[in-house]
């Protein structure tokens, strides 16, 4: 069985490597041009099979459907500086021929309830196999680095709490990524100082070299 996992898994692994070059070089060529790059830096990664089966049995989820019922078997996160750059960084996207946006939530501009922030696309993309292209589904998670500290710091609580946090913790979850957005409001309105200060420091960087 574990090796049906592996080559089921595979293709996913191969997507988040390739996913995750392509936004490192899209980043990297708005610096290379001197411009702000509304990408900070990208991680991604295949989820267990011990988590898809956890999904599986919680949702509900046959395995002849996985692929099209569960739609973060492969992860992708862009982490940006600003709310602005994650509007950015989806328009950028939606521009792409090498991916499909199937769907998208904006829990951005409509927080959950527990406070969670965040933008999430849900891509078609083809990948090559020996036997011929394979397209597979992958979610991408676009965020700023505030969002991205409360959300690691929820996502840790879940693993003791399981989701059922008590109401104090609760509470100051939600008080603390209400703290965190005002942070990311506060910094947009001295994003063009910041972006400017960038510019400089790289321009210096270079003359070191």
């Amino acid at each position: 069985m574990n090796n049906d996992w592996d080559n089921f898994l595979w293709p996913y692994e191969e997507a988040v490597r390739e996913l995750k070059v392509k936004f490192r070089s899209l980043r990297q060529s708005f610096l290379t041009q001197g411009e702000h790059s509304p990408i900070e830096f990208v991680v991604g990664r295949v989820k267990t099979v011990d988590s898809i089966k956890e999904k599986m049995q919680r949702r509900v989820i046959s395995f002849d459907v996985i692929e099209t019922d569960m739609q973060d078997i492969a992860g992708i996160r862009i982490v940006c500086q600003f709310v602005d750059d994650i509007y950015k960084v989806v328009d950028l996207i939606h521009a792409r021929d090498d991916m499909e946006v199937i769907e998208e939530r904006d829990y951005v501009k409509n927080a959950k309830p527990s406070g969670y922030r965040s933008y999430h696309m849900v891509i078609s993309y083809t990948v090559y196999l020996p036997n011929g292209p394979k397209k597979l589904l992958a979610e991408i998670q676009i965020r700023t680095l505030a969002m991205n500290f409360w959300a690691t710091v929820e996502h840790t609580l879940n693993y003791k709490y399981q989701g059922s946090y008590p109401e104090d913790i609760s509470k100051r979850l939600k008080s603390t990524a209400e703290t965190a957005y005002k942070l990311d409001e506060e910094m947009s309105l001295i994003k063009d100082e910041v972006q400017e200060a960038q510019k400089v420091f790289t321009k210096n960087k270079g003359k070191e070299k």
